[in-house]
């Protein structure tokens, strides 16, 4: 399906009229950005085949990457995904928040066959946002919700991000559902079961050693098929600016903006070293820079917590383009 072109994006504020005209919208078939906590995800009806390849076709993105579908309560998550004990505990644990779950799918979810990219399995989450937990109540369903950008550009954490002329979606999608900045920052955690085990699909939101001490046992590790990957963000190629990146970048070279953490800049994640303060400010931090139209580094980033989400983003944000 190509593109679906509207006169004007709208902005809707987060407040009960905008709930409801973004909820009317999704109903319609149309395709909405809305607030996480993570980032701002692009919402379709998870049911309808038209309003997923609205989704697919507003951010360029392939139809061979399968999306999260975000829900309002447990019970919702229940007719769509079968839970095994450890999904039932880190869903106790964890939701609503910054982790997702890849399941089996129930053969009576009615969730349109674009979401799942043709797999038996499904990703679900209960966002933490308010906004979008009440939007998701109103509109009484699951929401599809990729991040809200063109495919493979950086994640928005903002309505102004979403509607950016550069890598945003402006004229492409009905409305964006503005309820200011996301605190997170950094997409959410993926969990799956491969060969029965608990695998850190993607690392997020949530870091794999509060996931660990939940369950009593590590994560195991995996490698996404490029081909034919079995959650979103897996993409070698992802979060990218225009610029060229240079990571872990102990000295700035001449004409390059520098990303700083743990030291002051003008482009510093974190002056005083806070893996939070720099995943909540990652993404806007590389779209500044990358507004520049200079080569971009970035000083390197401790592998632990959130700086293990941090540096997957980076190196993706790095990778060769096809």
């Amino acid at each position: 399906m190509k593109p679906h072109v509207t006169k004007q994006t709208r902005r809707l504020i987060a407040d009960d009229g905008g709930i409801e005209q973004a909820a009317t919208l999704l109903a319609q078939g149309e395709t909405v950005a809305i607030p996480t906590e993570t980032v701002y995800g692009l919402a379709g009806d998870a049911r309808n085949g038209d309003a997923v390849a609205r989704i697919y076709a507003a951010k360029g993105r392939p139809s061979f990457n399968p999306l999260i579908v975000h829900l309002a309560d447990r019970a919702m998550a229940d007719e769509i995904g079968v839970f095994g004990p450890e999904a039932g505990l880190l869903a106790d644990a964890f939701w609503p928040g910054a982790l997702t779950l890849v399941l089996p799918l129930r053969p009576i979810a009615r969730i349109a066959s674009l979401v799942t990219a043709g797999l038996d399995t499904i990703a679900l989450r209960l966002p933490a946002n308010d906004t979008a937990r009440a939007l998701l109540r109103r509109f009484g369903g699951p929401l599809a919700a990729p991040s809200a950008n063109a495919s493979g550009r950086i994640s928005p954490t903002s309505a102004d991000h979403v509607l950016d002329p550069e890598g945003g979606l402006s004229g492409r999608i009905a409305a964006v559902l503005d309820a200011g900045p996301c605190p997170v920052g950094v997409e959410s955690t993926i969990i799956g079961w491969v060969h029965g085990r608990a695998t850190l699909l993607r690392p997020g939101g949530i870091p794999a050693e509060a996931i660990e001490a939940a369950l009593g046992h590590e994560l195991a590790g995996y490698t996404a098929d490029q081909s034919a990957p079995n959650a979103p963000g897996q993409l070698t190629s992802h979060y990218a600016p225009k610029a060229h990146l240079r990571l872990n970048a102990t000295e700035t070279r001449e004409g390059e903006t520098h990303l700083t953490f743990g030291r002051p800049g003008p482009f510093a994640l974190s002056s005083v070293g806070d893996l939070t303060e720099a995943a909540a400010n990652l993404f806007d931090m590389l779209r500044r820079a990358d507004s520049l139209g200079r080569p971009i580094a970035v000083d390197p980033i401790p592998d632990h917590g959130l700086g293990v989400a941090i540096n997957d983003r980076l190196r993706r944000a790095a990778a060769p383009r096809s």
